[in-house]
């Protein structure tokens, strides 16, 4: 998630030169057949009138396209916000309901705090197999060029199930997680199974304090499955890949249109056809790129949501809650962008 108010010229340079760089040599060829055809009595230009009517209906479809491309990653991002708030109501009822005080086993206070540091750190576990999964590449992910890859693509999320799951684990479950198809709907699994056992074995929670509990893990099932929906369920391609050839025919056919426009203003005129040119062509290409940028809001990308500083953030919370002061820093923007 990009986070300076103003984006920084360079951003924009990033993704924008090489397509100016074409629009310019575009604009100057579409001139020079102008030029050429008007010396040798011939009419080389497209009426401006059809040629507004497509711009007024790309723009239209543009627009479309990233209303809805905008509602995926506000969904995505609520979600998210749902896992904080529901993440720091799991961390109190484990403090407050997993208690000694109705237990029938004999269980030290140093084994009360093993066991709710353990259901804290599954949770945490759980939280950064869901963010590792969801920031897998499918077949429609979006392929960025290297211009901007390297610079405003976060690190490569693969090589973080050590340091993102295994550290909250022990040896033994990790290994025993990790070997599933979805290792977080296991983790989730695997915490019912705890509760369970702490209800029945040991009586550490009563029913109505199970049933609250897994009222939560519910929640946390259903957040898991609405990122699921998003990260599998592609933008329709219809509006995405239509969107991308409207865009191009009107940029591609503006040139004979504008030409024609200044040529009634005097020939000497017809030159400034290639900045105006430019600079609408720009304009369209970067509103088509902008719904492009925001139908995948899992990808790791500028403006993407930002799940490893949301995961820190939950972390920071929870161990705090367990009395540690030994804790992890937030996660700072790097190139003014939070991942």
């Amino acid at each position: 998630m990009y986070t300076r108010r103003n984006i920084k010229f360079s951003i924009v340079f990033r993704f924008a030169w090489a397509k100016l760089i074409f629009f310019t040599f575009w604009s100057i060829l579409a001139v020079f057949i102008f030029h050429e055809a008007e010396h040798a009595g011939m009419n080389f230009s497209i009426p401006f009138l059809p040629l507004s009517t497509i711009g007024i209906a790309v723009a239209f479809y543009v627009g479309f396209k990233n209303n809805a491309s905008y509602d995926r990653f506000w969904e995505a991002r609520k979600i998210w916000g749902g896992i904080v708030n529901s993440s720091r109501t799991w961390g109190n009822q484990v403090l407050n309901f997993v208690t000694t005080y109705r237990s029938f086993a004999d269980i030290s206070s140093e084994d009360l705090h093993l066991i709710q540091k353990k259901l804290i750190y599954r949770h945490l576990a759980w939280l950064n197999a869901l963010r590792l999964q969801l920031r897998q590449p499918t077949s429609f992910s979006p392929k960025h060029p290297r211009s901007v890859k390297s610079y405003l693509t976060g690190s490569d999320e693969r090589m973080n199930w050590d340091n993102g799951v295994a550290c909250f684990l022990g040896k033994t479950e990790y290994d025993e997680m990790i070997g599933n198809a979805n290792t977080a709907t296991q983790i989730i699994r695997k915490q019912g199974d705890d509760l369970r056992q702490l209800m029945h074995e040991s009586g550490m929670i009563d029913d109505f304090r199970h049933m609250e509990m897994m009222r939560v893990l519910e929640l946390f099932y259903d957040y898991q499955g609405k990122c699921e929906r998003i990260k599998n369920t592609p933008f329709p391609r219809q509006y995405a890949y239509f969107s991308q050839i409207f865009t191009w025919i009107f940029i591609l056919l503006l040139p004979f249109g504008m030409v024609g426009e200044f040529a009634k203003m005097g020939h000497s005129n017809i030159f400034l056809t290639i900045p105006f040119c430019v600079l609408i062509s720009w304009v369209f290409s970067t509103m088509e790129v902008v719904g492009d940028n925001s139908e995948d809001p899992f990808e790791n990308f500028i403006n993407d949501v930002p799940m490893t500083a949301l995961c820190r953030t939950i972390e920071i919370d929870l161990r705090e809650m367990l009395g540690e002061t030994d804790l992890p820093p937030k996660i700072k923007p790097e190139n003014d962008i939070l991942y």
